[in-house]
């Protein structure tokens, strides 16, 4: 089968590998369809590694995708044959004390998909999952919406974590894929204000067509002002979804005290700060987020019932031009917002 597979720092080549084992016993063979080219896969292709996680070549990253269910194996519901489904990427084992406690996404046996020394990634025409990673889609639903399932999931898991956005004012730092599946629900379930910020003028754009009220790029304004001068008592909640320091910074100046601070996104570098003294004296709390946890039925029906989700897919490629697609994502080129691979 064809595979985009890493072969170094930002190189990437189309090859012709072996295709996976046939389906075991509660598992499918999938046909993948559409995967969408997230953040993290961009830290392993520029970088060559997450923290601790380093990539040894060649390797197959990808973990946001939807995919047709072609085969399955012993156990499994034969009603799966020929679906559409949004493919959760974290195989989890089920029966150790994470598992046990609810929390899967930090199994201690953890495999997922695209990330060095658990799985490979779902580059590539075929694929065997868990069918429990698999959720059919609703009949209307198309490839790439099935795709984004994976990333919506995130800002939802972070939704909950935040004890619920309604009647509550929200700032989101950085508004590329997860930026904007933070924002969609806010509008959606009750978040008076939400600002955005951002440094692609097309994702601000994107943001206020989404529902924001202010939107700002922190390469031109003092967004912390801004927010503030529209909120003098500052924002209850704070989303910080770029992975950037600046935007840790701004969190911590806008947040009003006993305000919550949720890290979901990736820095490049080990090591980051926060003004510990403006934290005490507001009693901030902050909280990581990690993928997410039993939102993915939750990501579907959202998905469903609101046609902007399929608005952040603003490039398409095909499998032999994957290589464009990371460089266009990892060089923030064109405005983009999500950038999709068809099979």
């Amino acid at each position: 089968m064809k595979a985009a597979v890493l072969t170094g720092i930002r190189e990437m080549e189309l090859h012709e590998v072996p295709g996976p084992a046939e389906p075991g016993p509660g598992e499918v063979l999938l046909k993948t369809e559409v995967v969408g080219v997230c953040g993290s896969d961009i830290h392993y292709y520029v970088d060559g590694r997450i923290g601790e996680q380093v990539v040894r070549y060649p390797y197959r990253v990808g973990h946001e995708y939807s995919a047709r269910v072609v085969k399955l194996g012993e156990g499994v519901d034969h009603r799966q044959e020929g679906a559409l489904v949004a493919v959760d990427p974290a195989m989890s084992c089920g029966f150790c004390s994470q598992c046990r406690a609810g929390r899967a996404h930090t199994c201690e046996h953890l495999r997922f998909l695209g990330c060095p020394g658990q799985a490979e990634g779902c580059l590539s025409e075929y694929t065997v999952m868990p069918a429990a990673c698999c959720f059919p889609v609703p009949s209307g639903m198309n490839e790439e919406v099935a795709a984004l399932v994976e990333p919506l999931s995130i800002g939802l898991y972070a939704h909950r974590l935040s004890g619920g956005v309604e009647g509550k004012t929200v700032a989101i730092l950085g508004c590329g894929p997860i930026g904007m599946c933070v924002l969609m629900p806010a509008v959606v379930r009750g978040a008076p204000a939400v600002y955005v910020t951002d440094k692609i003028p097309e994702r601000l754009q994107a943001a206020g067509q989404a529902g924001a009220v202010w939107t700002g790029n922190p390469l031109t304004d003092d967004v912390a002002a801004e927010i503030l001068r529209r909120e003098p008592e500052g924002v209850d909640l704070a989303f910080e979804c770029c992975g950037q320091q600046d935007a840790l910074d701004d969190a911590v100046r806008i947040l009003k005290p006993g305000g919550m601070l949720l890290v979901i996104g990736i820095p490049a570098v080990q090591r980051v700060s926060f003004d510990v003294d403006a934290m005490r004296r507001k009693e901030l709390r902050i909280l990581n987020v990690r993928r997410q946890n039993d939102c993915v039925e939750e990501a579907i029906r959202f998905a469903a019932e609101n046609r902007q989700v399929e608005a952040m897919v603003t490039h398409r490629f095909e499998l032999p031009n994957s290589k464009q697609a990371f460089d266009l994502v990892a060089d923030y080129r064109d405005g983009v917002m999500k950038a999709v691979i068809r099979f």
